[in-house]
């Protein structure tokens, strides 16, 4: 009768908290309506801007697509950084990271490694399991 009373109550629990995700309780989805868009707006400062672009002389257009090639490169310079969870490298670490990638590795032998992992047992703080 126990188990019975106590699938019921987990059952029951599981139900009511899949609704009240469903609801947009904790973690939900953003219920807010969006915001309308105004077309005729819109269309209008497509076709300004589609006016002004056919009165500037092909040097000004250059300069326009230079200028927006740059600005397209720094938005996708910036969208990486935020990507990426390391921070910026500076040029020194930059240049320290290359000066350490030459050296080789230090080749330890098995007896090596067993004389480190010793002393890290013995070493004060060490999960040795003697406390």
């Amino acid at each position: 009768m126990n188990r019975l009373i106590a699938a019921l109550i987990a059952g029951a629990f599981a139900l009511g908290s899949v609704a009240a995700m469903a609801q947009g309780g904790v973690g939900g989805p953003d219920q807010t309506p969006p915001q309308p868009v105004d077309q005729a707006k819109l269309k209008a400062d497509r076709a300004k801007a589609k006016a002004d672009y056919a009165k500037m002389t092909p040097e000004e257009k250059a300069a326009y697509k230079k200028a927006k090639a740059a600005q397209r490169q720094k938005d996708a310079a910036d969208a990486q950084a935020k990507a990426t969870n390391l921070p910026p490298a500076t040029p020194a670490e930059t240049a320290a990271l290359k000066a350490q990638k030459g050296t080789p590795k230090e080749i330890t032998t098995p007896a090596q490694r067993q004389n480190a992992l010793k002393d890290a047992e013995k070493a004060p703080g060490a999960g040795g399991g003697a406390n």
